[in-house]
């Protein structure tokens, strides 16, 4: 399943993620992993997930992102959660549709069972249609 966080830069969706990642940590049996910009948010989280400062690594297009992320899928059978902070920065989708990179994480999840959660810089109008039953938050 894929979830949306979505709503303009500075409403609150890091913290919303933050706070959605720290709550699932104590009822989840497998990994958490959670992508992010940079480490700036490190200490807010668990230490039982796995950050991963996504600009440390060369990705210059979103389908680079998505391999990206099947590179993390692939080492690690338990994980059962991933969460993306600045979701528009590390895939490198400022700007553009994120429809079939969002289609294309959905048949991820599906496939490996893995939950992904997105925090997406946009408002709730600006989203294709198609995109809207995902929204779980929108500030």
């Amino acid at each position: 399943m894929v979830q949306l966080i979505v709503g303009r830069k500075g409403k609150g969706k890091t913290k919303q993620l933050l706070d959605k990642v720290n709550g699932e940590i104590k009822g989840i049996s497998g990994n958490i992993v959670y992508l992010d910009k940079s480490t700036k948010h490190m200490f807010e989280l668990n230490n039982k997930v796995r950050l991963i400062d996504v600009s440390q690594f060369i990705i210059e297009n979103s389908n680079e992102f998505l391999g990206f992320v099947s590179g993390i899928i692939s080492q690690d059978h338990d994980l059962q959660q991933m969460y993306f902070d600045s979701f528009l920065k590390i895939a490198c989708l400022e700007g553009e549709d994120i429809t079939p990179a969002v289609n294309k994480l959905e048949q991820l999840s599906m496939k490996h069972d893995v939950d992904f959660i997105l925090s997406v810089s946009v408002d709730e109008s600006e989203l294709s249609a198609d995109l809207k039953d995902k929204i779980v938050v929108s500030l």
